[in-house]
């Protein structure tokens, strides 16, 4: 494993960013027949993630995601913009997280199933719309919460629904997906121990096949404790671009000359890096995060340094937004060679050179 030492920036210290308490040892209620002991972690990197509870268990339909789901991109982006989705319900400071423990690999691969095959298949019959299937995955995640200072239960529910693309008809996938929405919610206040607990459920619309970036989130709302009534739904404005590309200079075109620029800079003082693509992330129509990952023929560290040191001068000269989070690798055929990482509200980067 390669060392990493700082360069420029100063030292980037976990606590510094980080909530620091002794872990906690407390009873995790599952029913009225079973205790867990359940041990909350003393460390919280960000306010961005949720604590997780230890020993980790995992889902009982872990894997099917990989199987059901078009790309390792849509896999990534569903379960953690799931996470993202539900914390203005859920939220991180009060939540702890845990795979979801109510739907079984059975459960969900028959729900899938197209209802002229079984009664309880989701998807419509194969014949009404030429063997597509529209719900692709259901991904469950459970939220717990203190009930007293030594016991932690069951707080809330979020729940998935990974629907295939299609550019032609968002309407109707969308239409579709909340009378999924509607009946996985149904369903799931009838299982034992779910009939009071507050749900938020979202849509996520996978990308094509050949896609090289996720799909997106397109809406979500919540459901009350004790109702099996859906709330009103609300739209989720998020949206991938890959950078250089076609559909980046069309709809967004000044952040995709801002990226030609830098790409330029580069090549007029660094022959011997192989090309710069992005990676950037838009909420409600506004760049929020930005990924860049530069290859580069290595001759020498010098040169690492060097072109680290010019590039973090230029992501602070095109990207100096604070709400803006930027991430810019720099590998070659040896393996990573740099990172430099400019959060929200950081004054200067985090550099690090990998020896």
């Amino acid at each position: 494993m390669k060392k990493i030492i700082g360069l420029m920036a100063g030292l980037l210290i976990l606590s510094a960013c980080s909530n620091i308490g002794e872990p906690e040892e407390l009873v995790q209620e599952t029913d009225e027949a079973e205790q867990e002991t359940a041990i909350i972690p003393k460390y919280n990197i960000s306010d961005d993630y949720y604590k997780m509870i230890v020993p980790f268990k995992t889902s009982s339909s872990r894997g099917l995601v990989v199987d059901n789901l078009n790309t390792r991109y849509d896999i990534d982006e569903f379960e953690t913009g799931l996470m993202r989705m539900a914390q203005a319900t859920f939220p991180t400071d009060t939540h702890f997280f845990q795979e979801g423990q109510y739907l079984d690999e059975d459960t969900v691969d028959t729900w899938l199933e197209w209802n002229d095959r079984d009664p309880e298949g989701l998807n419509p019959p194969k014949s009404e719309e030429e063997d597509q299937v529209i719900l692709a995955h259901i991904l469950e995640h459970n939220y717990l919460v203190k009930k007293d200072e030594k016991t932690i239960e069951l707080g809330g529910i979020a729940i998935g629904l990974a629907l295939e693309s299609d550019s032609n008809n968002i309407a109707l996938i969308e239409a579709k997906g909340k009378e999924y929405a509607k009946e996985v919610v149904r369903r799931m206040r009838g299982m034992e121990g779910l009939s009071k607990v507050p749900m938020v459920v979202s849509l996520y619309v996978q990308a094509p096949k050949s896609s090289i970036v996720p799909g997106h989130f397109i809406a979500k709302a919540e459901v009350s404790r004790g109702s099996s009534n859906i709330g009103k739904w609300t739209i989720v404005d998020e949206q991938y671009y890959f950078f250089p590309s076609p559909e980046a200079y069309n709809e967004k075109p000044d952040d995709a000359n801002k990226f030609e620029i830098l790409k330029g800079d580069i090549e007029e003082f660094f022959p011997n890096y192989t090309g710069v693509i992005g990676k950037a992330f838009y909420q409600n129509g506004e760049l929020t995060q930005m990924k860049i990952k530069i290859p580069m023929q290595f001759y020498g560290k010098a040169e690492v340094i060097a072109l680290t040191q010019y590039l973090t001068g230029k992501i602070m000269e095109y990207y100096p937004e604070q709400y803006l989070s930027v991430e810019v690798s720099i590998s070659s055929t040896n393996g990573e060679e740099a990172l430099i990482v400019k959060e929200p509200g950081m004054d200067e980067p985090f550099v690090h050179i990998y020896q």
